[in-house]
């Protein structure tokens, strides 16, 4: 067998290589560290001979990240600035509205690509559209954005592990034609169109989404809403491609070749092309190409942890940044963890629970790193649903698929809209998951080390109580930070400021929200996700906040109170403060009756306390009309600095701020109105002197904010500025002394 040329046992050499693998993509002293620890106990643990060895064996691995490594990072700077023709790859095709998306072929170079559609026609055209297609374009070429919250989403860097540098806003499409040039693998894109287009032809809305998800790894925008259902469930991985539908579909072709008389070493070889075929089916995703390299190393004599570390070194070469994605991490934990604990001496039912159990304790620290949140129910209902998808759906799915040119079986739809209503109603009951935070990295990895020890030593009853207390201690920590804070979450054009201490008292200013355009054309309106999902919630879901003590809505302009609701949802809200000129806006009112928390009119000299000191309302001193100066003003001291926030305050509501409190000191000024020309007067500056100067303003924002004379007036007085648009989120930090950090 081939692993008996290897120095070391696999697993141990892929523990290595990974290491390595980290410590060339990710350099930073503790891969680094942690790379040279096992090469000591590699050095104490084993004979000169046998060291040599796995250095010579880690070689060729440090050369090819190293290459791969390097190759991209030149080939994100040569990238062409301009193309003008590309090829689509047609199962990238979505549509939402009248948006669509696709990723093109432009020479040797992968693009995302973005446009705009003209006409409802031109949209049909493109939902059916399963063929490889040349168009002829007038583009911009863009760089993506970069990460913009702290733990938040950076689609720059997803799309760079997927060898996609630019992003190609089409303007307008001069010529389409099919291409008549197609390879194997365009033909694998084009199959997998193909299916999908039938799919949403003949079946009814949910079942088609299913089918689609189910079979092919595809599920378009109009199922968001039950994707975040099931994803707050826990339940969103029964979608995702992997073992389940690996096995169900090799072990099918395998029973089918065996029956027809192919000799099982003929059939090892013949499933080779075929996980091809099906990989290239389901779009390449890791997971299936992972569980496919396994089964068909099962299949040449290869078991458990030598499976895995093959397919681990497999893999290294044919998807080279898949430890660097979240789907590729999870899903070889998963994996890892079922081919290190030993079930098969349990009975079924006690095989299932303590599976299900141990993979969800064991990825539990992985699942706070990506996503800050665990949803306990997840455990029986992945158990219950399990069977449903497995052994039910996916086999029914599979056989309506193949039968409908001949039969149609849409007439079990009610089955799926049945299960959907099902899986709503358990949402309402638990709709929120445990949030607990996103640990640091060195405590992730204690976090990983601590299970690890806690299932090696699980019969010792001393030695696990004190694991069991020290990984307490660290989810503890990992959901309430040891630190005060008070941070500009970088929500685009809009406000939001989150107030911590460190006894997880929490004031949230602001929300932010979306100014959108009425659009009149049912065909051109699209379903999108509220700005919060997207920004200030999984922020304060990675700061382990799971209520919002008191949430103060300055004024009632969209882009500061618009996603009240969305947030009222995600979090508990103890109390929302409004100005008494906010409820005179009837949409804000009623917004505020859905929410059903309890609200509070501000009144000028009230306090909320924070930190050991508290913050003091300075302003409206009247009935306002709920707008930009009528905004609810606050100001403390916290932590020895002075903190003014101004909402969206102007020149004329400052000038009265200004006549009330004549004597206001401020080393902090968050800027009214996004950095406005007509905010932060010079008056304002000359009398309150801020050291600092806070902008939340959205990247080429369509109001131009913050305005040069803003800023300007901001340089005068020598205060410093720090900006959400060029700098990302802005966070104050510390115990006892700030210091500030930005995302950038």
């Amino acid at each position: 067998m081939l692993i008996r040329f290897f120095p070391l046992k696999p697993i141990y050499l892929a523990f290595l290589t990974v290491l390595l693998y980290f410590c060339i993509h990710c350099f930073s002293f503790l891969p680094v560290g942690l790379f040279i620890l096992a090469l000591v106990f590699l050095v104490f643990q084993y004979d000169r001979q046998i060291c040599i060895k796995t250095l010579l064996f880690l070689l060729p691995f440090a050369a090819f990240f190293f290459y791969f490594h390097q190759k991209r990072q030149s080939e994100y700077q040569i990238v062409p600035r301009q193309v003008q023709k590309l090829i689509i790859i047609p199962d990238t095709l979505s549509i939402n509205g009248d948006n669509l998306s696709f990723r093109a072929k432009s020479g040797h170079w992968t693009y995302q690509v973005f446009y705009k559609l003209k006409s409802e026609t031109e949209k049909h055209y493109f939902e059916q559209l399963w063929q490889t297609a040349e168009i002829q374009v007038t583009a911009d070429v863009v760089e993506a954005e970069e990460q913009r919250n702290f733990k938040g989403f950076d689609y720059r860097n997803y799309l760079k592990m997927q060898g996609i540098y630019r992003i190609v806003n089409v303007t307008d499409i001069k010529t389409i034609k099919l291409s008549s040039k197609r390879f194997w693998f365009a033909r694998l894109h084009e199959w997998r169109r193909r299916a999908l287009v039938s799919i949403q032809s003949k079946f009814p809305d949910p079942m088609k989404h299913y089918m689609t998800g189910l079979l092919f790894g595809y599920l378009d925008k109009s199922f968001d809403e039950m994707n975040a259902i099931y994803s707050s469930l826990g339940i969103i991985h029964l979608f995702a491609l992997s073992g389940m539908q690996v096995s169900f579909f090799i072990g099918k072709f395998r029973y089918l070749g065996l029956r027809l008389g192919i000799r099982q070493e003929y059939m090892n070889a013949i499933q080779l092309p075929f996980s091809l075929l099906y990989a290239g089916l389901t779009g390449f995703a890791v997971s299936v190409v992972r569980s496919l390299i396994q089964s068909n190393l099962t299949h040449f004599g290869f078991k458990k942890q030598d499976n895995f570390a093959l397919t681990l070194f497999v893999m290294f070469f044919l998807i080279p940044n898949f430890l660097l994605t979240t789907g590729g991490v999870l899903s070889f934990a998963y994996a890892f963890i079922l081919i290190m604990i030993d079930f098969e001496t349990l009975s079924l039912l006690k095989r299932i629970l303590f599976q299900t159990f141990s993979l969800s304790l064991g990825i539990l620290p992985l699942l706070m790193w990506y996503f800050s949140s665990f949803q306990p129910l997840s455990i029986l209902l992945t158990i219950l649903f399990s069977f449903i998808f497995d052994n039910l759906m996916l086999p029914f799915l599979t056989l309506a698929y193949f039968l409908s040119p001949f039969v149609s079986l849409a007439c079990f739809n009610p089955a799926f809209r049945l299960l959907e209503r099902i899986i709503v109603q358990i949402h309402l009951i638990f709709s929120r998951p445990f949030i607990l935070g996103s640990p640091t990295l060195p405590i992730l990895l204690l976090l990983l080390c601590l299970l690890a020890l806690l299932y090696d030593f699980r019969q010792k009853k001393r030695v696990v109580l004190v694991l069991s207390s020290i990984l307490a201690l660290l989810f503890f920590i990992s959901k309430n930070p040891l630190t005060n804070e008070v941070t500009i979450v970088d929500i685009g054009q809009g406000d939001s400021i989150l107030l911590r201490d460190i006894s997880s008292k929490t004031i949230l200013i602001d929300v932010g929200g979306k100014v959108t355009f009425g659009q009149t054309d049912k065909w051109r309106r699209r379903i999108s996700d509220a700005n919060a999902e997207k920004t200030l919630i999984p922020y304060l879901k990675s700061r382990g906040i799971d209520k919002i003590d008191q949430l103060v809505l300055t004024h009632t302009d969209t882009d500061h109170m618009g996603d009240m609701e969305v947030v009222a949802k995600a979090f508990h809200v103890g109390e929302v403060l409004v100005s008494p000129g906010s409820l005179t806006k009837a949409n804000f009112v009623s917004k505020l009756r859905r929410m059903k928390v309890k609200v509070h009119i501000t009144k000028p000299g009230e306090t909320l306390s924070i930190m050991g000191s508290h913050l003091q309302v300075l302003y409206p001193l009247k009935i306002g009309d709920g707008g930009n100066n009528d905004s609810i003003v606050l100001y403390g001291r916290l932590l020895g600095l002075n903190f003014l926030f101004t909402g969206d305050l102007e020149k004329e509501g400052e000038a009265e701020l200004l006549k009330t409190y004549p004597n206001l000191k401020v080393d902090v000024l968050k800027a009214g109105h996004h950095g406005s020309k007509g905010s932060s007067s010079p008056e304002l500056l000359a009398q309150i002197e801020p050291k600092i100067a806070l902008i939340s303003a959205g990247k080429n924002n369509r109001y131009k904010h913050p305005h040069q004379e803003t800023l300007d007036r901001f340089a005068q007085i020598k205060s410093r500025i720090y900006r959400t648009d060029q700098e990302g989120s802005i966070r104050f930090k510390g115990l006892k002394h700030w210091q500030i950090e930005t995302v950038r």
